[in-house]
């Protein structure tokens, strides 16, 4: 056995047991975490099949950016998992089955590539496998490419205007007013007249003495 058998088993081995343990863990973190082992994994055995470019790019963004926002937005949704999982086992024999069945669809699909694979015939091996893949992506397959583009589109404003919530107890100025404003109407200076009531002037403090003094003295 050669290094690569040997360490295509390692990685395929791993990453059965991590995808087993994404949809049998408790814990909706740890499934996270284990998904981001799978596609890690995914990305070492692609690695070894030669497709240096699309191993990092499921690194850099299944791993790097859609994992991290799923982390995030598990970790700050209080779910309750245990409502989740009623009616499991009830459920569970349809879900096999539509399992079983994808299952064979995609090994019937993957078996015909596999064939085709094998029947073509090798490219130069100093073309970089990201050109091959630019030039099939841009050439053969760029209406799929497009439609691709315009569904995630679609998907990116779909999802912006439903999370979108305008509060009615947020203050909202018009960036356009901000724009048209003119120093004369920051600040107007009134001229206004003394509204305040002169109060009477208060006596000296030998006379209110002297009147205060009749008064104890009248006292029994």
């Amino acid at each position: 056995m050669s290094n690569t058998t040997g360490l295509f088993y390692l990685f395929s081995t791993v990453l059965l047991f991590a995808a087993f343990r994404v949809i049998t863990s408790r814990n909706p973190v740890h499934a996270a975490l284990y998904l981001v082992l799978t596609f890690f994994q995914a990305s070492m055995v692609w690695m070894l099949l030669g497709a240096e470019f699309l191993s990092i790019t499921l690194v850099l963004v299944y791993v790097g950016a859609v994992m991290v926002l799923f982390l995030f937005v598990v970790m700050m949704m209080d779910i309750d998992v245990e409502s989740l999982r009623d009616g499991f086992w009830v459920h569970f024999p349809l879900i096999a089955l539509l399992g079983v069945v994808i299952a064979l669809e995609m090994s019937a699909v993957l078996m015909g590539g596999f064939r085709v694979a094998t029947a073509a015939p090798e490219a130069a091996p100093d073309v970089p496998n990201t050109m091959q893949l630019g030039q099939l992506l841009y050439s053969e397959y760029l209406y799929p490419v497009e439609i691709a583009a315009a569904i995630l589109l679609v998907a990116m404003i779909a999802a912006i205007a439903l999370t979108l919530r305008a509060r009615k107890d947020s203050k909202y100025v018009s960036p356009g007013e901000q724009v048209r404003v003119r120093a004369a109407d920051r600040m107007t200076v009134l001229k206004m007249g003394s509204s305040q009531v002169d109060a009477a002037p208060a006596p000296p403090a030998s006379d209110a003495v002297d009147a205060a003094a009749p008064e104890q003295g009248a006292k029994p």
